[in-house]
């Protein structure tokens, strides 16, 4: 990706930032905000660019968006994909080179068995945008789904679900038609290099006290999970990887703030939007760009880009 390629569609301010290693990667950051919206999350970001997320709209419902070459696109889950007239409550999560996009919806209570409560867990289900069409993403035999990421070749890295979410929670891919899960509870694959050799996720350890969750790294079978060394309280997420298996997500510090956090082969860089009171990165692509969301000083949620400077 080149990197001066969001520089015409955005004011962008420079601040150094702190690692654990000896040289520090720099960034250039800027909001992202779907016009007139209360609310604005980045989720992921394609090769090309292109960023996926969600908001909420001035009535409080919930909107996925695109945002490439400059312009926002609304982009809405058809209620048809349920039998129902109008939209969904909708969610963007990832998208690859070509385009596909997974996120997830919101199905309407009493709509389909499992899901009969509005609030219950059950009817949050994944879905795949390919060519124009919507199709529901979910692991056999359960009830909701949250799909993370897709790759180049089409993969879809996700966790299922069922009515008490994290008690019911794995993580799992799904390549090609063949579906595959991780024996960890409260788990959730949050992305993988375009080859599926690694993927990463996070996990909740509910057996602890207080309870923690960490990020993993998930290689030919072997499971090793982790924490961002400053993240004293247990909290990190990985949220996604590049090819060169690099590592974004967020962790909270001593204090209870959240940041988000870069992961290299040179250590831990600490990703935090200039003023914010907390930031969370949750997509990076090929190019090093990292997307994700932070919270203003008045407590308002926006999405933002960070792009990588030149040494």
């Amino acid at each position: 990706m080149k990197r001066d390629l969001f520089r015409p569609i955005f004011a962008l301010a420079l601040l150094p930032l702190v690692a654990s290693a000896a040289q520090a990667q720099s960034f250039n950051y800027a909001s992202v905000d779907f016009p007139n919206a209360i609310r604005t999350r980045a989720w992921g970001i394609n090769p090309g660019g292109v960023i996926v997320g969600d908001y909420l709209d001035g009535f409080g419902v919930l909107h996925g968006f695109l945002l490439g070459g400059g312009r926002y696109v609304n982009v809405d889950v058809p209620g048809s994909i349920m039998g129902l007239p109008g939209t969904l409550p909708t969610s963007l999560r990832g998208i690859n080179p070509g385009g596909d996009i997974v996120g997830t919806y919101r199905a309407p209570a009493n709509s389909t068995a499992g899901c009969t409560l509005a609030s219950s867990p059950a009817c949050i289900r994944g879905f795949l945008l390919h060519h124009g069409t919507f199709s529901t993403v979910l692991y056999p035999g359960h009830e909701g789904s949250i799909p993370a990421r897709i790759t180049p070749n089409g993969n879809i890295y996700a966790c299922y679900h069922d009515a008490d979410l994290m008690g019911s929670m794995f993580g799992f891919a799904r390549i090609g038609n063949t579906f595959s899960s991780i024996n960890l509870p409260a788990s959730m694959h949050t992305g993988a290099t375009p080859d599926g050799s690694t993927i990463v996720g996070l996990y909740a350890d509910m057996m602890a006290d207080p309870p923690a969750t960490h990020g993993y790294v998930l290689e030919n079978g072997n499971l090793q999970s982790f924490d961002v060394p400053s993240s004293t309280l247990k909290f990190t997420e990985a949220w996604d990887i590049n090819p060169d298996g690099n590592i974004v997500g967020d962790f909270q510090d001593g204090a209870g703030m959240f940041h988000g956090f870069l992961r290299t082969v040179s250590g831990y860089t600490s990703i935090d939007f200039p003023a914010a009171t907390a930031t969370h990165a949750q997509g990076i692509n090929p190019g090093g760009a990292i997307v994700g969301t932070y919270t203003d000083s008045n407590k308002v949620t926006h999405g933002f880009l960070a792009v990588p400077l030149a040494d």
